[in-house]
């Protein structure tokens, strides 16, 4: 049997871990939240005392952190991947992190005969728990196919877009410019409903019908219309931390990003009045702003 590690089980690990073992792969999991592991345990994984255990057992390796130091240390820290992973082993790299975190990880692999793929996931907490992850995945055609029936258990779509370690970054970087600028636009026009009194069900059957209903928009509207701004598996400070990602790759690179950055703001506003919330609580902040909230079955007056 394949032997399958994941190092972070939070909303996004947590899925992959599933799915993993939904596909009939001995899934070994570590995280130092206690009740994540026990979750983790309680769905029929492995539970590793360490990050050392789990690369000490698995062939393949998906590592979703939050930050770049943190998957650094999992990866090249002292017990880390690098020392006790068997030569041959792959490691995936699906956390979101600075392209140039992913180079310093790849330059720090060389030598060491372990694999890795650089491949950043969207689709967030439906997709991970779903299995139906995009990957954006960047190594080598040899490393890809060896890894492709551990990626296909998690992804629904899996796009080879480069060879080196900080090319899945780079693309990611660009995709989330985008979302976050949808999410933020989507934020705005649901205040302005809400202050012009239109009941969130009409912007909701108007907008996931037009050419500007997406999956992102029409989420997004459903838990504001509903007004579920915590625990939806979608915590603000991901979203925050990825467009300053986008932010700095505009800026290494000297191209302007106009709406991202306005976005990031937006975001940055939600996380300091809402540390607690997900991606739509940035809503709120508005809303308090012109005194109304946009409701299902109507726009209330807050003030």
């Amino acid at each position: 049997m394949t032997s399958v590690g994941v190092v972070g089980l939070g909303d996004m690990g947590s899925g992959i871990a599933r799915n993993l073992i939904a596909n009939g792969f001995e899934t070994w999991g570590r995280d130092l939240i206690a009740d994540r592991h026990r979750a983790f345990g309680e769905m029929g994984g492995q539970m590793a005392a360490s990050t050392a255990e789990v690369g000490r057992n698995a062939q393949y390796v998906f590592v979703m952190v939050m930050k770049g130091a943190e998957a650094h240390e999992v990866i090249l820290g002292e017990g880390g991947l690098a020392e006790t992973m068997a030569p041959g082993g792959t490691i995936l790299l699906t956390s979101t992190i600075k392209p140039a975190e992913a180079r310093t990880i790849g330059d720090g692999l060389r030598g060491s005969g372990l694999h890795l793929i650089d491949s950043p996931v969207s689709g967030g907490y439906p997709g991970a728990q779903g299995g139906t992850l995009t990957l954006m995945a960047a190594a080598s055609d040899n490393v890809l196919g060896d890894a492709k029936p551990v990626m296909e258990a998690v992804s629904s779509s899996i796009h080879h877009v480069g060879t080196a370690p900080g090319d899945g970054q780079v693309v990611k970087a660009c995709l989330q410019s985008l979302i976050g600028s949808i999410f933020s636009a989507t934020f705005e026009a649901a205040a302005l409903a809400a202050k012009a009194g239109v009941p969130g069900q009409v912007i909701l059957d108007v907008f996931s019908t037009s050419s500007a209903g997406s999956g992102i928009t029409n989420n997004a509207l459903e838990k504001i219309i509903d007004r579920q701004f915590e625990g939806t598996g979608s915590h603000i400070n991901t979203m925050h931390k990825d467009l300053t990602i986008s932010m700095a790759l505009g800026e290494e690179l000297g191209v302007p990003l106009h709406t991202a950055a306005a976005a990031m703001q937006i975001f940055h506003a939600g996380r300091t009045r809402h540390p607690e919330g997900d991606n739509w609580v940035a809503t709120r902040v508005i809303e308090e702003i012109v005194g109304a909230e946009l409701h299902r079955d109507a726009a209330r007056v807050t003030r």
